[in-house]
């Protein structure tokens, strides 16, 4: 099962004495604070959750999978996860 976006409102409004405009609005701050900093470049760490990681790709050569034709990929920004040890853990039933 996926966990959605509505669904992380939903919890947030059943945990706390929050109306659900405000869960919302707690859930979309709360993203769009973590896009923020990802797209500046910066890491996210959530203390016993993980940590987001930007990090840069030089350009390589890929090819087509469909053709087969070879081509340059362009230098680009992934984002990473590393789970915390804790959340890890949790994980693997510890």
């Amino acid at each position: 099962m996926t966990l959605t976006k509505a669904d992380l409102v939903q919890k947030v409004y059943e945990e706390h004495d929050f109306t659900k405009y405000q869960a919302s609005e707690a859930v979309e701050t709360f993203l769009r604070i973590s896009k923020l900093c990802l797209e500046n470049g910066n890491d996210l760490l959530i203390s016993g959750f993980g940590k987001f990681n930007v990090k840069k790709k030089r350009a390589r050569r890929g090819r087509n999978p469909q053709t087969g034709k070879e081509l340059m990929l362009e230098p680009r920004r992934v984002v990473t996860f590393k789970p915390s040890g804790i959340l890890r853990d949790k994980i693997n039933g510890g």
